[in-house]
């Protein structure tokens, strides 16, 4: 063991009587990833500033300093000119040293009453703050290009499906506006969350609390928090807000896999029904006529990604004691990478909606090939008097009858459909056209084409 007389450099390094290994430098510091909270980290070190020159503790000619300093070394790291430490291990060390070497024993009385936990703390929930309202405002972006197509699509017939089967007529636009109603759900997600990260955990300082006559109302005033996190200990340990987070990240990205998986199918010739845009696609380095729907794959290839971070934030929590664990520096890469990648798949999917091309001719002979009207026909008998499972077997049989010769419902002569059902007359016909299956449909919520263009109205004010 080393006996310098030269203590390692370092915020305790007078506890220690040699230095830290490379290694365990390399291991241990953050540096590499959190060096993105800086713009955080110095607007709250200034909310904190502000406090201690509220209530005594800092003068203002050091706060005055502080603010100097800092707003210089914003500048520096905007400008990619801050040269980042390896030794300082962390984004917070390397700030402050910096401020120090700039204004002296003003930049050593900022950590006043505070502890690193309780500034990392503070840190990430003013980063995710910010995170949730850029893909806040990148949800609305997509239902708004939803909402676009769906209305330029609101009476373009295609076939719904269960079990990936034909099972009965819907508009194109109808389709879209479940997607519309998905991401609804997700952006309510996102804004209960973000009432729950908008907390301030700085004053809990290291653990306990601090001895300085610290104003935490201030602070979260000042930075746009609604209120204080309660417990000390809580405040500096626990990472629930981030976990939501991630998991209600991990739905939108579901959700946005769920229509990449349609716009995969819906571009196959074996279905047509649609194209993408040639921005959105690449080809094959084999084979000349490939063009291949990359973006929406690999919108489904992310989303197991960002599962995967979900589960390592669980994992990362399950069995820490109270209260901070270094443990919880890993908290930040799968948070990062988790807002990082829904933020990019949200900006391309809203343009790449813009970018598909319908080919309702497709759509519509697709929607003629599965007996989409037999349910129709089911109703229509009911009308009639006939009890449901009693329609039903009906219909089962005149639909084996006209698949056995190749034909649709609507194709059969009323006399082969009265075979089936005396009660069947000649106004079967208007149930077994797809537009008449459409408009049936006419309630809130559903497919008939007014009912769209009303639900298109009342989602285009949800998200004014």
């Amino acid at each position: 063991m080393s006996t310098s007389a030269t203590p390692p450099e370092g915020a305790w390094s007078g506890r220690f009587s040699e230095p830290v290994s490379e290694i365990v430098k390399r291991y241990t510091a953050s540096i590499p990833f959190d060096y993105r909270l800086a713009a955080f980290d110095i607007q709250g070190s200034l909310a904190h500033a502000a406090m201690l020159h509220h209530v005594g503790v800092l003068s203002q000619d050091d706060l005055e300093a502080i603010r100097r300093g800092m707003a210089e070394l914003l500048e520096e790291i905007r400008a990619g000119r801050f040269a980042w430490s390896l030794d300082k291990e962390d984004v917070h060390l390397n700030i402050e040293a910096a401020l120090t070497a700039k204004i002296g024993d003003a930049g050593k009385r900022l950590h006043t009453g505070r502890s690193r936990n309780d500034q990392v703390a503070t840190d990430i929930r003013l980063y995710l703050r910010d995170a949730i309202d850029r893909i806040t405002a990148g949800i609305r972006a997509c239902q708004s290009s939803l909402v676009d197509l769906a209305e330029a699509h609101a009476d373009t017939v295609m076939p719904g499906f269960t079990h990936l089967q034909v099972a009965q007529p819907v508009t194109f636009g109808h389709h879209l506006l479940a997607y519309f109603e998905m991401l609804a759900r997700d952006a309510g997600r996102m804004a209960d969350c973000r009432r729950r990260v908008n907390r301030l955990p700085l004053g809990a300082a290291a653990l306990a609390g601090t001895s300085y006559p610290i104003d935490r109302e201030f602070v979260a005033r000042e930075l746009g928090f609604e209120g204080v996190c309660e417990n000390s200990l809580d405040a500096v340990s626990d990472r629930d807000f981030a976990i939501e987070f991630t998991a209600a990240a991990a739905l939108v990205m579901t959700h946005l896999s769920r229509l990449s998986e349609e716009l995969i199918l819906w571009m196959s010739p074996r279905f047509g029904f649609i194209d993408l845009a040639d921005r959105f696609c690449t080809g094959s380095s084999i084979m000349p006529q490939k063009k291949n729907p990359d973006v929406p794959e690999l919108v489904r290839g992310k989303t197991g990604r960002v599962n995967g971070h979900l589960v390592a934030l669980l994992t990362l929590m399950k069995g820490q004691p109270l209260a901070y664990n270094k443990d919880n520096q890993e908290d930040k890469e799968p948070l990062f990478d988790t807002a990082d990648t829904l933020i990019d798949t949200l900006t391309i999917y809203a343009d790449m909606l813009r970018g598909v091309t319908v080919k309702p001719d497709a759509m519509r002979a697709a929607a003629m090939q599965g007996y989409a009207t037999a349910t129709d026909l089911a109703d229509y008998l009911v009308k009639k008097g006939v009890p449901f499972r009693d329609a039903h077997e009906v219909v089962a049989r005149a639909v084996r009858a006209a698949e056995g010769s190749n034909r649709d419902l609507a194709d059969l002569p009323l006399a082969e459909l009265q075979a089936f059902s005396p009660v069947i007359d000649d106004d079967v016909y208007a149930v077994l056209t797809l537009e008449g299956s459409l408009a049936a449909r006419d309630h809130v919520g559903g497919t008939a084409p007014r009912q769209v263009r009303a639900a298109i109205a009342r989602a285009r004010s949800r998200i004014k």
